[in-house]
């Protein structure tokens, strides 16, 4: 449904999206995800139509819409936009918001459509009420039946739920990917929420720096990144210095590890012999606490999850990691408690890929 080819595009010396290239399938939720700054919404923009671009080709259904010199104008793209702000109309009703984008067919299909959507996001007995009677969540599914109405070829959302709150966001977010499924459309988000990310999309690319550095599975973002960048930006972590002591095995200062080791881990080390330097990343979920084991870490930090805590412990060495607990074991600041590991994907790195690490919480 939508193709990417070498795209770039820059505003003055800032190069927003470097060379970037995919290929969406129909009928699938997908997700540009990724910090600030990365270039996702340029991409949007671009795919939109708002934006023209310096390098590369943009096709939707297989036809050519964007290239150097050629920009098919928005209205044109049969695409359907669910913005951050909502964009409703103020003195219009949610029926006829919802309608808007209908004046090109017959009243009677009109109306049976705008009820039609306004029943399946939920709003029914709502279609006289305008958008300063609705609450957020509510605004927000008026945007998409309204965004769908047209029956696009293709649907893009760009930060959909970013002034919603964290509880709202996560229901609506699994509330919207079957709306959108039921309707059998193709849809791209564009988030920083990788929770979004998650709850929505068939397939995600981690942006950064215009690029895309990992399409893939949520379930491979987290537990098989490619790079530093992708380990540090998605779920949390802390990385612990290991030995490399063969192709199949690290140690680390909390025990040996058995995995499949990242070749980059090898390198310059004579037929992987011991002391090769590397970094392994641990997650809270491959941290378990275990009252009978024999190695104990202390709790330097605790936050409540409600089913679980996820608590900060300090190893004798000094390093910290983090593990995720069932909250009816609520340990003490300062108590030291039994832990061992149970790591399923060993997630290494060279120790000459070290950047900055943010995993810890405050």
């Amino acid at each position: 449904m939508l193709e990417l080819h070498n795209v770039r595009k820059s505003f003055g010396s800032h190069h927003a999206v470097c060379g970037l290239s995919m290929s969406i399938a129909r009928g699938s939720i997908s997700c540009l995800l990724g910090p600030s700054g990365c270039g996702k919404t340029t991409v949007l923009r671009c795919v939109a139509g708002f934006e023209s671009i310096g390098q590369g080709a943009i096709l939707i259904n297989s036809s050519l819409v964007s290239a150097p010199g050629t920009l098919v104008p928005p209205e044109r793209r049969r695409i359907g936009m669910v913005f951050q702000e909502y964009a409703l109309f103020p003195h219009l009703s949610v029926a006829a918001n919802v309608a808007f984008g209908l004046h090109q067919i017959a009243k009677a299909e009109r109306e049976l459509r705008v009820t039609e959507l306004v029943e399946a996001v939920g709003l029914g007995g709502l279609e006289s009420k305008f958008p300063h009677e609705l609450s957020g969540g509510q605004q927000q599914r008026v945007a998409l039946a309204r965004a769908l109405a047209p029956r696009p070829h293709l649907l893009l959302l760009d930060e959909p739920f970013s002034n919603l709150d964290v509880d709202l966001r996560e229901r609506l977010s699994l509330e919207v990917r079957d709306i959108i499924k039921a309707n059998g459309a193709t849809a791209v988000l564009v988030t920083h929420d990788q929770h979004e990310a998650f709850a929505m999309a068939d397939e995600i690319g981690v942006m950064h720096e215009g690029r895309i550095v990992q399409w893939d599975s949520a379930y491979n973002l987290y537990h098989r990144p490619v790079n530093r960048f992708v380990a540090d930006f998605v779920g949390q972590g802390v990385f612990l210095p290991a030995s490399v002591l063969n192709s199949r095995q690290v140690e680390i200062e909390l025990g040996v590890l058995d995995g499949d080791i990242p070749h980059g881990c090898l390198q310059g080390c004579a037929a992987c012999g011991r002391g090769c330097s590397a970094e392994v990343l641990l997650r809270p979920d491959d941290v378990v606490h275990d009252d009978a084991s024999a190695t104990l870490a202390e709790v330097v930090h605790k936050a409540f999850r409600g089913a679980e805590i996820l608590y900060t412990l300090r190893l004798d060495s000094g390093r910290k990691v983090l593990a995720m607990v069932p909250s009816h074991h609520n340990h003490a600041l300062g108590e030291r408690i039994g832990i061992r590991l149970d790591v399923d994907h060993v997630v290494a790195f060279s120790s000459r890929d070290a950047e900055p690490h943010r995993h810890l919480p405050s």
